[in-house]
């Protein structure tokens, strides 16, 4: 039987609504319990250099009070990776950063970035944390990935997501197939292979098909139609998306 696919909630935008007038309401933490409870298998949380969404007390406040994993994404610097190893998450994604975009534009460069990543990577793993990074289906990036010491890369959906969402087919099926193509070569380097960015009902039950892939990561979605229909029935409707896309076909 196959395996489900692990679902990682991203609660980053929930502090952003909080951040916007100040204060500690919505709380982070609360939208990561409630997550949870509706069968989220991790957290995943941003802290970005500015601060823009989850702060530094934030992840002290997850680490100590989930019960699930969390998952750090960060940028490859000396200060996130004091950071990580202080508090030392279950995992740490490692992504590319600019002030200037809104959300995380694109994968790292982990090809032309070796000599910034690997011993990012080598701190944290000697740290007992699992690193991964968030690349292109991009045979260079990924098997740079595996070069650096990555034991899992999470594969940026986003052009993807965008062209299902323009009716642009020939553009998601080329996209879709290029992801396919990227997740057997990560999973024939020995890489867990993850997903994320752009994901929406439809898209994350279409990309659990692939075999290949073991966890989603999704934040900007959720949070967004949790507006309309709470946090813990979004999470519930998305599990079952999931599930639907990972079922076996009619043989």
């Amino acid at each position: 039987m196959t395996a489900p696919v692990r679902l990682g909630v991203n609660i980053d935008h929930v502090a952003t609504l909080r951040n916007a007038r100040g204060g500690r309401h919505p709380d982070p933490l609360r939208a990561a319990e409630i997550a949870i409870a509706a069968g989220a298998d991790g957290i995943t949380a941003h802290l970005r250099e500015d601060r823009r969404h989850i702060r530094d007390e934030d992840v002290a406040r997850l680490k100590e009070r989930i019960t699930r994993p969390l998952n750090l994404e960060m940028a490859a610097t000396d200060e996130m990776t004091a950071i990580a190893l202080k508090h030392r998450p279950h995992a740490a994604c490692l992504v590319p950063e600019r002030r200037e975009e809104r959300t995380t534009e694109g994968g790292l460069d982990a090809a032309g970035g070796r000599a910034q990543i690997t011993p990012v990577v080598m701190a944290l793993r000697r740290a007992g944390i699992r690193v991964s990074l968030f690349i292109a289906a991009d045979p260079a990036q990924i098997d740079a990935a595996a070069e650096v010491g990555a034991l899992v890369v999470e594969i940026h959906t986003g052009a993807w997501c965008e062209a299902v969402t323009h009716g642009d087919r020939a553009a998601a099926a080329a996209e879709f197939a290029r992801i396919a193509a990227g997740a057997t070569r990560a999973a024939q380097l020995g890489l867990e292979v993850h997903a994320g960015h752009g994901l929406d009902y439809m898209t994350a039950e279409a990309i659990c098909a692939l075999p290949e892939i073991v966890e989603l990561n999704i934040g900007h979605f959720l949070i967004g139609d949790a507006v309309f229909e709470g946090l813990g029935k979004v999470v519930e409707v998305m599990r079952a998306a999931m599930a639907r896309g990972r079922a076996p076909g009619p043989q």
